[in-house]
């Protein structure tokens, strides 16, 4: 079993090559899938427009079907289950950098609240909610053909825009909540952000408190409130997504799981993965079939 571990691995399988910032697909049915799981590397925005797929999502199962939308940030994994033989979707891949050139906010995308669960969204629609960001989709393509002096700036643009009637339908579809509990979200997202990029080298509370400038206790009643987790299962989860990735990947060692992971030993890895999960490693892998 191969693991895909970022964007251009997934979009190899369809032997695409991306080298650009962005992608947006043809839209065309889609009669295979990878059925390994894969780390998104880029923002990603995938709108089902027939049939149905179900997909794992960090470990969770979801359906998504005709006029439901998914939008993940980079370092959701996703695994493809099963899809109904009409299922066909529009898909936008994007580099933050490439969006965000010349915005002074880094933040930008964060303050949308585009990610309720965390790192990621799965709503379901209306069916006018849907067409007009497939329709925004389809002007996004014609444009990215067309190359000239300000195709990039014309990209960048539609993108924002596409994003801003994303989050607009979200806040629709979700309870909004006060200054004071967004401030809150802000700064869960930089929170999860830090984790993502930190978690091989740090897991203590600590260490991220400081980062954000706030004590330990701040940051476990923030935490809390936003998630319903503690700072330590949000790095335990996430570790967790790591290790699933790693393990994938039938050429990387337990061992060198574990080494890499800033683990001890090798049984203080399979201890922590067992508490997890209720397997050990190795089990997880002949359950999986993946074998080097």
């Amino acid at each position: 079993m191969v693991t895909y571990e970022n964007l251009h691995d997934t979009l190899s399988f369809y032997r695409i090559d991306c080298r650009q910032s962005y992608y947006i697909s043809s839209g065309n049915p889609i009669f295979n899938f990878p059925k390994a799981p894969f780390r998104m590397d880029y923002y990603a925005l995938c709108i089902c427009t027939a049939g149905e797929i179900s997909i794992e999502i960090d470990s969770k199962k979801y359906k998504v079907t005709t006029h439901s939308f998914f939008i993940a940030a980079p370092s959701t994994i996703v695994r493809f289950l099963e899809t109904s033989k009409n299922f066909m979707m529009k898909l936008l891949f994007f580099d933050k950098n490439f969006l965000i050139k010349n915005i002074s906010n880094p933040f930008i995308i964060e303050k949308m609240n585009l990610f309720s669960k965390g790192s990621y969204s799965i709503i379901k629609t209306t069916e006018k909610n849907s067409l007009q960001l497939q329709n925004l989709l389809d002007y996004l393509k014609k444009k990215s053909r067309k190359q000239g002096k300000f195709t990039e700036e014309i990209i960048r643009t539609i993108i924002f825009n596409l994003l801003l009637e994303t989050a607009e339908i979200i806040e629709k579809e979700i309870n909004t909540v006060s200054q004071k509990e967004e401030g809150k979200k802000d700064l869960f997202l930089k929170f999860s952000k830090l984790i993502r990029e930190n978690i091989r080298q740090q897991r203590t509370v600590q260490f991220y408190a400081d980062a954000l400038c706030i004590s330990n206790k701040h940051l476990i009643e923030i935490i809390k409130k936003a998630s319903g987790k503690t700072p330590h299962e949000v790095i335990d989860e996430t570790l967790l997504k790591e290790a699933y990735v790693m393990l994938g990947n039938p050429d990387i060692t337990i061992s060198e799981i574990a080494f890499e992971l800033q683990f001890n030993s090798v049984s203080a890895f399979g201890r922590f993965f067992k508490k997890q999960t209720s397997y050990s490693p190795s089990e997880y892998r002949t359950k999986e079939n993946i074998q080097s």
